[in-house]
């Protein structure tokens, strides 16, 4: 979570902050959805890819604008502000590394 909001608040790149910072927060919301909830991995993987999709969504819809919050920068940083289909991959990225680590690690404590 510290790394996520690092990014956020104070990296301004081309790479790190568009790309890295979305694998990350879906990953993040996963093990925050597991954490709390006994849901096998695919379910969880798929309310995750469902919320981050609806976030990515409302941002194609400009909802900080029409909510009035273009000038909240928690608004802004939490919600987004444009619709970006490499945030889509940026999502399922993330989404199949954490489907890939379940597998691995699964499968190397049945061993």
């Amino acid at each position: 979570m510290i790394i996520e909001l690092i990014i956020a608040l104070y990296v301004h790149d081309n790479f790190v902050r568009p790309y890295f910072g979305d694998v990350l927060v879906v990953i993040l919301i996963y093990c925050f959805l597991k954490s709390f909830l006994k849901l096998k991995v695919l379910t969880a993987s798929v309310y995750v890819m469902l919320f981050a999709f609806t976030i990515e969504f409302l941002q194609y819809l400009n909802i900080v604008e029409k909510l009035e919050l273009q000038n909240s920068k928690i608004a802004r940083t939490v919600i987004g502000t444009s619709f970006s289909w490499a945030d889509i991959i940026s999502y399922v990225a993330g989404i199949l590394i954490v489907i890939s680590m379940e597998y691995f690690l699964r499968k190397k404590t049945l061993q």
